[in-house]
């Protein structure tokens, strides 16, 4: 993979660097900005180097139209704060504000092109739609810096089809996540403990399989654990289920069996009558739940149980929460996690909070990005490595 270390010269060139900027908003507010802080080292080095540093990113999911809630402004505010320096927003991607801003810029300026999903090239299955497009944004640039890890996993025009137009590199986070994940899974230290949640098996399907031929311990909560529950005859009331996947929840338990791996379930879930933050809150043993109630955390057993297996090990990879930390009153068991978490890292572990929800978990729950060894950038992407999937903005970039 070639990195900004190959690039010859950046100074006086447009240095087109792709972004995650991808945060969670409220109000129009940014609650979490931890892909904001992860892309400083690239456009400060960039700068530093002299380059104009002209950045694409994106926000939400505006499905190719122009959502003005889904602008940038607020990131470049942020940006702008963080960097010690001016950061301009161009009011489109490639078109004449882009442009006009782009021949303006002095070295070591900094600008940020509008939301690249507002147009629905971005996301165009037809390679040759996105190669045009493109183009356009190519146009603006004399280099392609990918540094956007959140995005690899998938083919698109501001990413995988500009890499093709300009000379390129992996940016300094790009360069982080490979390292850290390829950490994880080519050698881990063992015991190699994986901790999986969210809502869906089918979300995790590649992974769990690939995982189960690597890991020593797997222990699976969230809204997912509730199949595999099911997988095993016990009652689950209202909780989520996918159905269609209770079969192969059982067939990865058989397997787990088969290969010496501990697959550990909740013994005991918070359940409540309705999904919402007030909803009357009970702790019952799994064998116990009652056909009208639903699952949203895992019990105080059950986080004492993977606590222990936790604290226990020298590897650990984490994506997911447990319950629905969003509601104080069912954030007990991610907490619980991630004080484990935590606490392994203290004793030496190398420990990864695999992106998305789980990093917006920890960072809501006041743990400190320094109380684990890595928090990635990406959920999906992550996810994808460690299935050993090829990504296409990383291949791009080899």
């Amino acid at each position: 993979m070639r990195t900004m270390e190959n690039l010859d010269d950046v100074r006086g060139k447009r240095v087109l660097v792709r972004c995650d900027f991808n945060v969670p908003l409220k109000d129009g507010a940014i609650i979490d900005d931890g892909r904001i802080r992860a892309a400083l080292p690239t456009l400060e080095e960039l700068r530093r180097r002299g380059a104009k540093v002209v950045i694409l990113a994106h926000l939400g999911r505006p499905k190719g139209t122009v959502v003005p809630e889904l602008s940038l402004a607020p990131v470049a505010r942020r940006l702008s704060e963080l960097m010690g320096c001016p950061v301009t927003l161009a009011k489109d991607t490639y078109g004449s504000d882009a442009r006009r801003l782009v021949s303006d810029m002095q070295d070591g300026d900094v600008i940020v092109l509008e939301n690249v999903r507002f147009n629905p090239e971005e996301t165009s299955k037809d390679e040759t739609v996105r190669s045009a497009y493109a183009a356009k944004i190519a146009r603006l640039g004399d280099i392609f810096v990918s540094d956007g890890f959140g995005v690899v996993h998938r083919a698109q025009g501001s990413d995988y089809d500009i890499a093709k137009l300009l000379p390129n590199a992996a940016g300094l986070l790009i360069q982080k996540e490979v390292a850290n994940l390829s950490r994880a899974t080519d050698n881990p230290d063992r015991p190699f403990t994986v901790v999986l949640g969210g809502a869906k098996v089918s979300d995790k399907l590649g992974v769990i399989r690939n995982l189960l031929g690597k890991a020593d311990r797997l222990l699976i909560g969230g809204g997912m654990s509730y199949t595999f529950l099911k997988a095993k005859g016990y009652e689950v009331g209202t909780s989520l289920l996918e159905p269609d996947m209770v079969g192969v929840a059982a067939g990865y338990m058989r397997t787990a069996q088969e290969r010496g791996v501990e697959l550990l379930l909740p013994v005991d879930v918070i359940v409540a009558d309705r999904f919402a933050a007030d909803a009357d809150a009970l702790a019952v043993p799994v064998g116990a739940m009652p056909a009208n109630r639903m699952g949203m955390d895992i019990g105080p057993r059950t986080r004492e149980l993977f606590a222990d297996s936790i604290r226990g090990s020298k590897t650990v990879f984490w994506n997911g929460p447990t319950g629905v930390f969003e509601f104080p009153r069912f954030s007990q068991g991610t907490k619980a996690v991630a004080d484990a978490v935590a606490q392994a890292t203290k004793d030496g572990a190398f420990t990864i909070i695999g992106g998305g929800d789980s990093a917006s978990a920890v960072r809501s729950l006041g743990f400190a990005d320094t109380e684990f060894s890595h928090i990635s950038t990406g959920g999906g992407a992550s996810l994808e490595f460690l299935e050993d999937k090829p990504l296409p903005g990383l291949s791009v970039l080899e």
